[in-house]
């Protein structure tokens, strides 16, 4: 089969053809249809991702496809099974072993394109918003990046929990698909974050996937009690956050990462899909995919990704 694979730790990841692996006990092979990209991917082909697996490994995180075949001991899904997976790894493969559990089924109206593109931006939007930091009809939201995967996701989930969102992104054209998404309120990523936010009353949430001077801009933009939830670092620039001024505005920085909640707390992320494919079912959320390429290119599909030249979601099919 072909996969998009990394063979030794810093190497450029290249289609190759591996061995079709077969499911050991607790785990099912599936057929791989659609895959999300995310920036997790280019992060771990510099070897920077926190869970960058030991090579070889296949990249792709987020799947959707059909149960090819199961492993001993899997009694609740069968060959025939249209899944997604949140697998960490051998997405962008023709087929891929992952563990049973991690697995959802999902509704015959959901294309596995959508299946692909909802798990990890959805996810980690739903998550963070509703279990981690709490956000409450009639807040306001402040999302940055917000034509981005998660961005955009954290916007239409954002409405539908019942909160005014400000939307902030570089541009007209990813303006006018956060506006799409439901935002309220739309920020360019040229004009002054801080003063604009102020000027609309605040931020009671503030959901940041850029970091560095954005994240600085919307901390002092922040309302008494607001809490903050740094996503990401798209700017390429960790930001130090001043204790201080926490303690003068009584606010709470929020760390969250979808990945961790598999190793701890798996339950949560099954419950959130679960509710997500729900919403899909119902017309409640539609992802915004921007590309749809076939697995031949794949390097292409990574490179609309580092050039920010995408909205939404970038999904390889198969």
């Amino acid at each position: 089969m072909l996969a998009y694979q990394i063979q030794s730790a810093g190497e450029q990841a290249k289609l190759r053809e591996i061995p079709v692996p077969a499911p050991a006990e607790g785990q099912i092979r599936v057929a791989i249809r659609a895959c999300g990209l995310n920036f997790a991917d280019l992060l771990m082909q510099k070897g920077t991702y926190q869970d960058t697996p030991a090579a070889p490994f296949t990249l792709g995180l987020e799947v959707a496809g059909v149960v090819d075949a199961v492993g001993a001991g899997v009694s609740h899904l069968k060959p025939g099974d249209r899944v997604a997976v949140y697998s960490g790894q051998g997405g962008l493969a023709q087929f891929g072993v992952f563990d049973a559990e991690r697995a959802v089924l999902i509704p015959q109206s959901c294309s596995f394109e959508d299946a692909a593109a909802i798990q990890i931006a959805y996810g980690t939007s739903h998550m963070a918003l509703d279990h981690r930091a709490r956000l409450q009809p009639g807040e306001t939201l402040l999302v940055t990046g917000a034509a981005g995967g998660v961005g955009l996701s954290a916007v239409e989930i954002g409405k539908l929990m019942g909160a005014t969102v400000i939307a902030q992104a570089r541009g007209a054209d990813k303006l006018a698909v956060a506006r799409a998404a439901g935002a309220d309120h739309l920020i360019d990523a040229d004009e002054d974050l801080r003063e604009r936010v102020l000027a609309l009353g605040g931020a009671d949430v503030v959901y940041d996937a850029i970091g560095g001077d954005v994240f600085k801009a919307a901390f002092r933009a922040t309302n008494p009690e607001g809490r903050l939830l740094p996503i990401g670092f798209a700017g390429g620039e960790v930001p130090q956050i001043p204790a201080n001024h926490l303690l003068v505005k009584n606010l709470t920085v929020i760390g969250f990462y979808i990945g961790g909640y598999l190793r701890f707390r798996p339950e949560v992320v099954r419950n959130s899909f679960e509710t997500l494919f729900a919403w899909h079912a119902e017309g409640r959320i539609r992802p915004h995919i921007s590309h749809t390429l076939p697995l031949s290119e794949v390097a292409q599909g990574m490179a609309l990704l580092k050039a920010r030249k995408s909205t939404g979601k970038v999904v390889i099919t198969i």
